[in-house]
Parts: structure tokens; C-alpha cells; sequence
């Protein structure tokens, strides 16, 4: 008889522990917050991108609005800083900054408040800095403007087979904000992707020194256009150079989202970097008690990578099929961005490069990136380190004016 009654009582103590763990639970995942700072708002392309990955990733894991907490138009400055200790005192339990500027800041942030998960897209200084709670992230989207440009290189060749160019008139502009590797890298993949189909081309790269300034994305936009160039794509924030396309009935490839609803006679198609899986990843991880990854690239694979549907009334027949070709054979490897074949640098292929992966104050070259016949972007570390002016793309301005 007493073994029993014991065998009851160690039951119900039993069950008693599994509420109290789950309501523990339910209690932890309750207090979860999320917080983000973003260098613009909603008016931003860019931060746009963000947001909306961070809505999906919330509905997805169930948070509430209470949950996540933005801090919007946050400068690349101390308020960064400031920011960052605002939304500790709030409860956060990770903090994520989205502009390359904003590292500085959220490392010193993350050097105080050692309770407290930082994470960072764009960054290179994880990996060096060595810290448990700081973290930096990047997509492989070189691939993606890679299979943009494909989109581009197949408009090219139908204005050429319909006569509207020649050949010789294959001529693509780029607003680009600054001269930095991940703007380089990913006009350069977008380059190499249309060479890949349509071998005529040539490209103008126009800077404007900023992410975001419509005046003079809209200004850099008209210059490319009256210059020559035919087609316009864009590593920068707001709709300043899809809104001159439009105005001016020139096909236009934009970045970070569709324009199809302000541009619906020439967007064609547009790349972007879905940071949803990485956000679930992260809170994930942090209501798991598991590591987050120091330095972490998300692929085509993982769905980090992304195109936008093709526009089929600005776009040339058959698009759609052939990024879809392309796309495989990226994934499968069979295709490489970056294929040391496929482009010449001051008439010579390359066969040795270094890198400065192990970015310092000096920028010091550190890393051999060419091997098996390709550069390995975003390999050696998440962050864009592709520096290289290739044969067939001119830069404009380089000094911001």
C-alpha cells in the first residue's frame, strides 16, 4: 500500500514539474522581444525589405506586435548606440541593425550589454572581434542580380533582334550609391549575368554617395539614359531611378522589390535578399538557448536569395524560363558568378587574388579568393569582399559630385 500511495505522489509531483516547465516556457516565450534598427523607413527600398521580413518572421513564429520593436531613421551614429541601449532597457532579448554603417555602434552596444544577442547584416567584424553575442549576416546575392541580369541580358537581345538597338548600342547604366565591395560585387554579378546571355554588352556605373536620395538617384538615372544607355538597374534605396525609367519608357531592373505598381511599363524583374529565414533562425536560436552563427550567408538554397515574378509586359519573351534555367544550375554549381573565365581584368584573366576578408583599419589584402577557376565571394566571410573593376564596365564618377 505505501508503494503505491509513493508511486502517486512521485506521479503527481511528476506532473506538477512538466506545468510548471510549460508555463515557464510559455512565460519565456511571452517576454521574447525582438528589436531592429533601421537606417530609414518605409519609404526606403532597402529598409523596406527588412521590415517585411521581419513581419513574415514574427507571423511565422507567432510574436506579437508587442514582440518586435523598431527604431526607425536611426542614423549611422552614436544615436545607433543610443538606440541599441534603448531597446535593451525595453526587454530585448536580440538586437538587429541593418545598415553597414550601424556596426561600430551595435559592436559597442554589444560590449556592454553581454546579455543580449546583436546581430548585424552587411558587417565584417564578427568574425574577428570574436565576441559570443555579436553576430553579422549576408546573403549570397550575387547570385541574385546575377540572375537579374540574365533578365536584362534577355531584354537586350530582343531590342537588338527587333532593331529599336544595334548591337553596338547594348549599353546598361547603374545608380550606385557608394564605391564599397558590395555595391562593386553586386553591380559586377549584375554585369556578368547579362554578358552571360547577351555578349555585347557594356555597362556605366554612375555614384551618387548616398543609400538614399531620390534627387540624385532620379539625376544619375537621367545622366545613364543621356548617355546612352538603354537599360538602368540600381544598388540604391529609393524609387528615384525606376520612376525616371518609367518617365521615360527605358527598361528598368530595380533592387530590394517590385515596382510593377509605379513602373508597370518598364520594371522587368528585381532581386532582393529575403532575411526572413534568417530572422526565425536567429529567434529561434535565442528562445532554443543555441548558438547563432558568428558569420552567416544565406543562398538560394535556403531561400535567402530571391527574384521578384517577372513582369511579362516590359520583359522579353521566354525570361522567366531561362532564370529559371540558371538558377539550377547555380544551385548545382554547373554555373559560377564569378567564373574567372567569363570576364577579363585589364585584358587578362585572372588567376591569384587577395582579398582584405580580415577587414582592419589599413584594409589589408589577407585572403587568396580564386581557386578551382572562380573568385569565392561571400565564402571566406558573409559581407561582399568582390573589389575588382572588370573589362567592359565603366565608372563614371567616383568622388560623389
Amino acid at each position: 500500500m505505501f508503494k503505491k500511495i509513493l508511486s502517486m505522489c512521485v506521479a503527481v509531483v511528476m506532473v506538477l514539474a512538466l506545468c510548471v516547465s510549460m508555463a515557464s516556457c510559455d512565460q519565456s516565450e511571452d517576454d521574447f522581444k525582438l528589436g531592429v534598427i533601421l537606417l530609414h523607413d518605409e519609404a526606403s527600398t532597402y529598409d523596406l525589405n527588412f521590415i517585411e521580413a521581419v513581419n513574415r518572421a514574427a507571423a511565422e513564429l507567432g510574436l506579437s506586435e508587442e514582440q518586435v520593436i523598431f527604431k526607425k531613421n536611426i542614423p549611422e551614429s552614436n544615436e545607433c548606440y543610443e538606440a541599441a541601449a534603448d531597446l535593451v532597457d525595453e526587454g530585448c532579448d536580440i538586437i538587429f541593425a541593418d545598415s553597414f554603417g550601424h556596426e561600430t555602434y551595435l559592436l559597442k552596444a554589444a560590449k556592454e550589454f553581454t546579455d543580449v544577442q546583436f546581430c548585424h547584416a552587411t558587417g565584417t567584424m564578427a568574425h574577428t572581434e570574436k565576441l559570443s553575442n555579436f553576430h553579422n549576416a549576408f546573403a549570397s546575392i550575387y547570385e541574385g542580380r546575377f540572375l537579374a541580369g540574365v533578365a536584362a541580358g534577355m531584354k537586350l537581345n530582343e531590342m537588338i533582334a527587333d532593331g529599336t538597338i544595334t548591337a553596338d548600342q547594348a549599353k546598361m547604366g547603374y545608380v550606385g550609391a557608394f564605391t564599397f565591395a558590395e555595391v562593386i560585387s553586386g553591380y559586377t554579378s549584375f554585369y556578368l549575368g547579362a554578358k552571360y546571355v547577351c555578349p555585347e554588352v557594356t555597362m556605366e556605373v554612375q555614384f551618387t554617395g548616398s543609400w538614399y536620395d531620390e534627387i540624385k538617384e532620379k539625376d544619375a538615372a537621367t545622366a545613364l539614359i543621356n548617355n546612352g544607355c538603354v537599360l538602368i538597374s540600381q544598388h540604391a534605396d529609393s524609387m528615384g531611378a525606376p520612376s525616371v525609367c518609367e518617365e521615360k519608357n527605358v527598361p528598368n531592373v530595380s533592387y530590394n522589390g517590385s515596382t510593377l505598381a509605379s513602373c508597370p511599363n518598364t520594371f522587368i524583374v528585381s532581386s532582393k535578399i529575403d532575411w526572413t529565414p534568417y530572422f526565425v533562425y536567429i529567434c529561434e536560436s535565442v528562445q532554443n538557448g543555441t548558438e547563432i552563427a558568428v558569420d552567416w550567408t544565406g543562398t538560394l538554397s535556403t531561400g535567402s536569395v530571391a527574384l521578384t515574378d517577372v513582369n511579362t509586359t516590359a520583359a522579353a519573351e521566354g525570361t522567366q524560363a531561362k532564370i529559371d534555367e540558371i538558377r539550377e544550375k547555380l544551385i548545382s554549381g554547373e554555373v559560377k558568378v564569378f567564373d574567372v573565365s567569363t570576364f577579363t581584368v585589364l585584358g587578362e584573366n585572372l588567376t591569384s587574388y587577395m582579398a582584405d576578408v580580415d577587414t582592419d583599419a589599413a584594409y589589408t589584402k589577407d585572403t587568396e579568393v580564386i581557386a578551382d577557376g572562380y573568385f569565392h565571394e561571400s565564402e571566406y566571410r558573409a559581407a561582399p569582399y568582390f573589389d575588382i573593376q572588370i573589362d567592359g564596365i565603366t565608372l563614371l564618377n567616383t568622388n560623389f559630385g
